[in-house]
């Protein structure tokens, strides 16, 4: 069946990109290979695993850093690529990764765009011991803002994770959420109240009072593991405070996070795009009542209109990520736009494809043959892409305020 595993490029042919630099083509080509050579041959046992059984993808992970992927987003200083464009070439790859499994592009979203890029922020000694690491693939990096009671509310009145300084130590006590990454990383970048401000501290996972938790079992991304992680009188020096200096942790989580919001909807496009071509392929082959599906009206409306979204939403994340390589830190409101945006048609698509297929689209495998369902994962895995990294109801509130200002919006 091919528009089952292996559908036809759409966007080949559909998607005319004016915007991405050539070294950023480069990278799509090469992610492109890399993806279909190293994920796509582990992406239905990813989908469909169970996190507390089969773990983190390591043979993936390390896939991936043997192709120097990870070097993609960062300076040669340490190790990385030293790409002009850093940011836009880090989207696409996201792209092409979510293309054949969110649950990837999630690990390498959490491991380079917010473990990796905060850590910019930090000194050189810091980014020397923990970022090259990052950039080689050689330790699995992590971000810890989410708490049970604080998320998309990241004041320093919400967070309850504190570092209370003694002498020439800090003392970190508290409890964070929903830390991808967390089971197997060598750090966790965590976000801590520091007396009234919030501060940014590279914990060594070795640690003594740090415990991470099993992982949670969630409907989709189950290669994403994700856990709590608890900090009980974890001691640390200035050499683990992010930049040396306390009272600017909001500031990089922020900043990371609009980074962030550009991956996820790089991801949204790379799911939205593979359920766009499971369906073409499917509507274009599937016969019913004597003629094909495509045939119909309704899906040719449909289709259309899809096909347009998924245009407008890949020009609006790599225009963020341009934005944001020209050195505008919170590229907004094309960050936030493309975030909510790019996700919501991933769900939209996904649903759609669902549709198509029919009773197969409902199905993760048909027992009388092995056939596999073809799109019931993407729809699981899209869901999370409208919640993380700022729901879509928050961020259609900062293109609000960008709309009518904080005076009105609040």
């Amino acid at each position: 069946m091919p528009t089952t595993q292996n559908p036809v490029r759409q966007a080949d042919r559909l998607y005319h990109d004016l915007l991405s630099p050539t070294e950023t083509l480069e990278v799509r080509d090469r992610v492109r290979k890399i993806a279909s050579d190293v994920v796509a041959p582990a992406a239905r046992e990813i989908a469909n695993g169970d996190e507390r059984v089969d773990g983190f993808p390591r043979e993936v992970f390390d896939g991936l850093a043997a192709a120097d992927l990870f070097r993609v987003p960062f300076s040669a200083e340490v190790g990385g690529e030293g790409l002009e464009h850093p940011v836009t070439a880090t989207a696409t790859a996201i792209e092409e990764l979510a293309y054949h499994s969110s649950s990837i592009a999630a690990v390498f979203d959490v491991h380079c765009i917010l473990a990796g890029n905060v850590l910019t922020h930090g000194t050189e000694a810091q980014q020397q011991r923990w970022l090259r690491p990052v950039a080689e693939g050689t330790t699995v990096g992590a971000f810890a803002t989410t708490e049970p009671e604080a998320s998309s509310d990241l004041s320093p009145q919400a967070v309850q994770t504190a570092a209370v300084r003694h002498g020439d130590t800090w003392v970190l006590n508290g409890r964070k959420r929903w830390i991808s990454n967390s089971p197997v990383a060598g750090f966790i970048v965590t976000l801590a109240r520091t007396e009234d401000r919030l501060s940014m501290f590279i914990v060594d996972t070795s640690l003594p009072g740090v415990r991470v938790g099993e992982p949670d079992q969630k409907m989709g991304n189950r290669g994403q593991l994700t856990a709590d992680v608890w900090f009980e009188n974890v001691e640390l020096t200035d050499a683990d405070l992010l930049g040396g200096v306390t009272g600017q942790g909001l500031r990089h989580a922020l900043a990371t996070l609009t980074l962030g919001r550009i991956g996820i909807a790089a991801a949204g496009v790379g799911m939205a795009q593979a359920a766009f071509d499971h369906a073409v392929g499917h509507l274009k082959s599937r016969e019913a009542f004597g003629r094909k599906l495509g045939a119909n009206q309704h899906w040719q409306f449909l289709m259309a209109d899809r096909a347009t979204e998924i245009e407008n939403a890949r020009t609006l994340y790599l225009k963020a990520a341009l934005r944001r390589d020209a050195g505008e830190v919170f590229p907004e409101p094309e960050a936030s736009m493309a975030k909510f945006y790019g996700s919501r048609l991933a769900v939209d698509m996904a649903r759609d494809a669902i549709q198509a297929f029919g009773g197969l689209g409902f199905a993760r495998e048909v027992s009388a043959d092995g056939t596999p369902g073809p799109v019931e994962a993407i729809y699981r895995d899209s869901k999370i892409g409208e919640i993380y990294e700022g729901t879509n109801e928050i961020l259609k509130w900062v293109v609000a305020r960008n709309i009518f200002g904080k005076e009105i919006t609040g």
